[in-house]
């Protein structure tokens, strides 16, 4: 079983802490490959959408995307962590996210997503870990995946491991584990199921995509017409 793993930040926190508690039970039952932000993707998107016009070999971060994206396409399930920095992600996996525009369904979505399983792991000090999880989330659903689970600890107090009351990380660590071990019972020789909502999202893209199926220089309908699913073909088939 392979876990590919994408930490928001370089900091050993809280969230950190978390992730650390949720991978416990995967280890020696898995291979676990981890990439920390921005030191592993440390650019930004500056938005010239040349992966979507041109391919993602165009990218000025090709070099740091292509091996971030291999792991991913490898992984049987795909973990992302971060706090909540003003309510939302942290810039540095924002940049990420952005720069896998081309990943999004109206584009080119890699077929092997639809049948992939993630965890997203995020906290933040009052109320807005679910809003940064929410950040996460909303990129890997229209990358295809059906099967997220979230944890989101809500702090109100210290936001440092070591500060936290006993009683307050026994609490936090037997939330990850209940979700560990829910992800821990799953058969990853089976891919997860494509639920409704993933599958009207590519039945509206791929409307979209058939009206520009004369257009040989549109990348995106070549690629769909590639992958047969301007036919029949579908990606959780």
């Amino acid at each position: 079983m392979n876990i590919t793993v994408i930490n928001g930040t370089e900091k050993h926190g809280v969230t950190y802490r978390l992730k650390e508690v949720f991978l416990s039970d995967f280890r020696g039952k898995a291979s676990i490959t981890e990439y920390y932000l921005p030191k592993d993707c440390p650019n930004f998107c500056n938005g010239c959408v040349s992966c979507i016009v041109k391919g993602e070999g165009a990218c000025k971060d090709a070099e740091y995307i292509k091996r971030i994206e291999k792991s991913l396409l490898e992984a049987d399930l795909i973990v992302m962590t971060s706090p909540a920095y003003v309510f939302h992600t942290t810039g540095a996996m924002k940049a990420l996210l952005d720069h896998f525009a081309y990943r999004w369904m109206p584009h080119r979505p890699a077929p092997e997503m639809f049948g992939k399983r993630a965890v997203v792991i995020t906290q933040c000090l009052g109320t807005g870990a679910k809003s940064a999880a929410g950040d996460i989330k909303h990129s890997l659903s229209w990358w295809g995946i059906s099967k997220i689970g979230v944890f989101s600890g809500a702090l109100m107090g210290d936001i440092i491991w070591e500060r936290l009351s006993k009683k307050k990380r026994s609490e936090l660590t037997r939330k990850v584990k209940r979700l560990s071990q829910r992800f821990l019972r799953i058969d990853y020789t089976k891919p997860a199921h494509t639920g409704l909502i993933t599958k009207a999202k590519f039945f509206v893209c791929r409307m979209v995509i058939t009206l520009h199926k004369n257009d040989p220089e549109y990348l995106d309908v070549r690629y769909w017409s590639e992958q047969g699913w301007i036919g029949k073909v579908r990606p959780w088939k």
